[in-house]
């Protein structure tokens, strides 16, 4: 396997640290911007970020991951939401558009894989939406299969599951 980034850290970090900001503001600009097919305005991104917060990504609740470069560059996330039993929800897999393409998004998913056994989940879903082709290809490479609904939002299209061992 190539080493795209020898020198990258993906650790757990708290939603509200400077770096996970950053990071959380871009993948909100991203999804927006898919959804409105056109750049989303800052009032969007503010929005979609006040209607879905990222508060509960942090100990006890959830986790939040933030890949870094050594220089300082923040190229992606994962965020994990522990729910009641053993499951938990995968939730804001976002990589940067300059790092896409490199294997990162793998590297996230793996990762967040590994602290939700940490913590003793069994099975882990997601939902996405349609146009997020990308994201339902990397979930469909790592043992996500597509189920039934089981959430009702808005933005929802597709619903997957995998179960850990």
């Amino acid at each position: 396997m190539v080493a795209w980034y020898p020198e990258l850290a993906i650790a757990v970090t708290s939603p509200a640290a400077e770096e996970a900001r950053r990071v959380l503001r871009a993948y909100f600009d991203d999804v927006a911007s898919r959804y409105y097919g056109r750049p989303a305005t800052a009032d969007e991104i503010a929005a979609a970020m006040s209607e879905d917060p990222s508060d509960d990504l942090a100990p006890p609740r959830g986790l939040l991951l933030v890949a870094q470069e050594k220089g300082g560059d923040v190229l992606g996330c994962a965020g994990l939401r522990l729910l009641p039993g053993l499951a938990a929800e995968v939730t804001r897999v976002f990589v940067v558009p300059a790092a896409r393409r490199r294997g990162l998004g793998s590297r996230l998913l793996d990762c967040l894989e590994e602290h939700a056994r940490r913590h003793q989940v069994s099975a882990l879903r997601l939902d996405t939406r349609h146009d997020l082709i990308e994201a339902r290809r990397l979930y469909a490479r790592h043992g996500y299969r597509e189920v039934a609904p089981f959430s009702s939002g808005p933005y929802a299209d597709h619903w997957f599951e995998k179960t850990l061992s």
